[in-house]
């Protein structure tokens, strides 16, 4: 209104109007000094002469408009030159100059200076300026529907590419699919026949290592040589205790060799050795003569490959070390019956040899890289399918979404604003979120996501609601109201909390600019509002 009055011609409004004190020119009418006075709310009547005496007459205080009397009247500031203004009539003679032309002190023995015609210059140089940011915020506004209008044509017709090349990819990538299994099959059989051989060479190889195992163990036990081993034999190893008194009993002994006394080479690899496998350890030889390593004769972990037989020559070289302790060992005690030494098992190698299976052959390998390269292009078929199905789905949003009357706030869809504050750095990312994050560092907080426009019904696109953001503490879930101006550029000027938990941010853009009146023709100077 104030831009509408800025911009009229000049008339002559210096026509002064014979009126009482505090009555502004729209109500002069209701004062007509040639016959009583009715209150405006109609409560009384009075004579003239009894307006503006100082006392209050009227309920409404209308017979004091240009005294202090009624505490609840109002006195009419003219300010000629700035904008007319209605003050409490308390404030009359109250030495406080409250109208800009000094009227409401004629009589405190204040003086006041008449600052209306100063007003009223800034206040129009406020309103030319903000003609002018209307003016051009509405101008690009303008090329924002342009450039939205030829924007959604040129996303409509990728649309449209996107979605006829959608159908040619679909065809591909199930023809793909079919080549892909159909390479999968052979590449299936051939590596399931490559375990398969390769579990039964293990299987194999277990059982050998195993059966070797139990012929040591038999060989170690069998003290007297005879080819049986005897429950008096397997007493020698009290580590078979079952019955957790640290001794082997003769029963014990008995029980593990199957109720009999004693158990040949055959039996024992057959029945007893997997009962006291876990159990069993290898004598150990002296300790004050070198002998080769001996590990513990327990099987290793599964699947254990057994290290390729030692070469003739150290065998020989070992057999003869042997042979010096052994008659070391006897000259020292000729008398004495000293068992023969224990069987030394197979040495063995680290389990991930054998537990790793060996390579594909070439056929098999063959197999595995021709159903490989059709997976590879299956696999790259399938994302560009979805890449498309993404970019359809992106472009649908985008081109169904309410952008405003006429789309004029569509740039914002790809943009994000910040406002940097002593605490924190605030984030709009228009149509999508708004956050918070603290301005030393630290994680952001969301403030709410996209809700809906928020504007009274008569602007709905003046304000737009973010909801559902991070929960406070014992509150509700945050949401902010972003509030649009109309600004030649698009900034975030402010955020606030207004109360716990909702926040207020203003966004200015030249999207949110209304049309502004014709400019009026230029005339001569015109000092009043």
């Amino acid at each position: 209104m104030l831009l509408v009055l800025l911009l009229l011609p000049p008339m002559c409004w210096a026509v002064e109007v014979k009126r009482p004190r505090g009555v502004s020119l729209t109500n002069h009418h209701f004062y007509d000094e040639s016959k009583p006075f009715t209150c405006l709310d109609g409560s009384a009547s009075v004579p003239f002469d009894q307006v503006n005496d100082d006392y209050c007459d009227c309920k409404d205080g209308s017979d004091e408009p240009g005294t202090a009397a009624c505490p609840n009247g109002s006195f009419h500031c003219t300010n000629t030159g700035y904008k007319p203004l209605y003050i409490s009539s308390r404030w009359v003679n109250d030495g406080v100059c409250d109208c800009c032309d000094g009227t409401d002190e004629y009589n405190s023995g204040i003086v006041c200076e008449n600052t209306c015609k100063e007003k009223g210059r800034k206040e129009r140089e406020t309103l030319q300026q903000m003609a002018e940011v209307t003016r051009e915020g509405f101008r690009l506004k303008k090329i924002l529907i342009e450039d939205w209008k030829r924007a959604r044509e040129e996303k409509q017709k990728k649309l449209t590419e996107l979605q006829a090349g959608k159908k040619s990819l679909e065809d591909q990538v199930e023809l793909l699919r079919t080549l892909k299994e159909e390479a999968e099959k052979p590449e299936k059989e051939a590596k399931d026949q490559h375990r398969k051989l390769w579990e039964e060479q293990l299987t194999a190889s277990k059982a050998q290592r195993e059966q070797e195992l139990a012929t040591s163990a038999f060989q170690e036990l069998d003290d007297d040589m005879d080819g049986a081993v005897s429950v008096a034999e397997l007493q020698t190893h009290p580590e078979l205790d079952t019955d957790g008194d640290g001794a082997l009993s003769e029963g014990e002994a008995q029980t593990l060799l199957g109720g009999d006394t004693q158990t040949d080479a055959a039996s024992f690899s057959d029945r007893i050795w997997a009962a006291i496998r876990d159990k069993y350890r290898s004598e150990v030889l002296p300790t004050d003569l070198p002998s080769p390593s001996v590990p513990a004769l327990t099987e290793p972990k599964e699947e254990q490959p057994l290290v390729p037989s030692q070469p003739a020559e150290e065998e020989d070289e070992e057999e003869e070390e042997t042979e010096e302790e052994e008659g070391g060992e006897e000259g020292e005690d000729e008398d004495s019956q000293e068992t023969p030494p224990p069987v030394v098992p197979p040495q063995t190698v680290s389990p991930t040899e054998e537990d790793k299976m060996p390579p594909y052959d070439e056929q098999t390998q063959a197999f595995i890289n021709a159903a490989q390269e059709a997976r590879n292009k299956f696999e790259e078929a399938e994302r560009s399918l979805k890449d498309v199905e993404e970019s359809i789905r992106n472009l649908e949003q985008e081109i169904s979404f309410d952008f405003g009357p006429n789309g004029e706030f569509a740039y914002l869809y790809s943009q994000c604003y910040e406002l940097t504050t002593n605490e924190y750095v605030y984030r709009l990312c228009p149509f999508k979120l708004v956050s918070q994050k603290p301005k030393l560092g630290g994680s952001p907080t969301s403030l709410g996501t996209w809700g809906s426009w928020a504007g009274p019904d008569h602007d709905k696109f003046s304000a737009m609601k973010y909801e559902q953001g991070t929960g406070c503490w014992q509150g509700p879930n945050r949401s902010t109201t972003v509030r649009l101006l109309c600004g030649k550029e698009t900034v975030v000027t402010s955020t606030t909390e207004p109360s716990r938990c909702e926040y207020l941010m203003e966004l200015m853009t030249p999207a949110a600019c209304p049309e502004p009146p014709p400019e009026p023709p230029a005339s001569g100077n015109h000092d009043e509002l």
